[in-house]
């Protein structure tokens, strides 16, 4: 199905409020974070990213599963799109965000799908959230859908690695890096406890100086990344 420009423009339209729904999540988050580290002197999430599907990403989808093509069996149907991924340092931010969001008043938790505790078969670690979020309009209230992954910086370079092999090989993957792909996953998984396992020792000294706090949480992030891509 090709969408002429009238159809765009309605599609367009369509996507507008869920944009503000991103815009909504990405400054509780980004105001939640700042809040962390004013009080723990830790901020648990590195950085933010964030996508809008478009119409034809969209269009696509619903004809995947055979939904019929309207604004409407998209709002109904499509739960991702708009998303938000919440990168961390260690999979216990991970656990402290979710804790974090289902506390918001206005915000509803639809569905949560923990890859980290039940990796997929391939090796794909990751917490999915589904949640809702009021969009406050001239007129009206909006409650939007928006899909949050969080992961962990290791996690996430595995994830875009075989993003980019599933693409590549058209969703089909030879085997040798299909058992190359699960191998690393099991080693991103032991990287992260390693990383977790130093940082907890680190909390056991006590830092009283926030300027050397900062310092020391920076050193663990750098090392963990240069330690993942080594």
């Amino acid at each position: 199905m090709n969408l002429d420009i009238q159809d765009l423009n309605q599609w367009k339209n369509f996507l507008l409020i869920y944009k503000f729904a991103l815009d909504e999540v990405n400054t509780k988050l980004k105001i939640l974070n700042e809040e962390f580290l004013f009080i723990h002197n830790y901020n648990p999430i590195e950085h933010l990213k964030s996508r809008l599907k478009s119409p034809k990403s969209i269009v696509k989808k619903l004809q995947r599963k055979e939904l019929e093509i309207s604004l409407e069996s998209a709002s109904r149907h499509i739960h991702d799109i708009a998303g938000i991924r919440i990168i961390c340092s260690f999979s216990t931010d991970i656990y402290k965000i979710v804790d974090i969001l289902s506390q918001q008043s206005d915000v509803h938790v639809l569905e949560v799908k923990d890859y980290i505790r039940y990796p997929k078969p391939n090796g794909y670690r990751s917490l999915h959230l589904i949640i809702e979020i009021p969009v406050f309009l001239a007129n009206q209230t909006k409650q939007v859908k928006v899909e949050v992954q969080i992961r962990t910086i290791a996690m996430d370079f595995w994830a875009s690695l075989e993003h980019k092999i599933f693409y590549k090989f058209q969703r089909e993957i030879p085997q040798e890096l299909t058992d190359q792909l699960r191998e690393s996953a099991s080693l991103v998984n032991l990287l992260d406890k390693q990383m977790l396992a130093i940082n907890e020792e680190i909390q056991q000294y006590k830092i009283n100086d926030p300027a050397e706090a900062e310092e020391e949480q920076q050193t663990l992030t750098l090392a963990l990344s240069s330690k993942f891509l080594s």
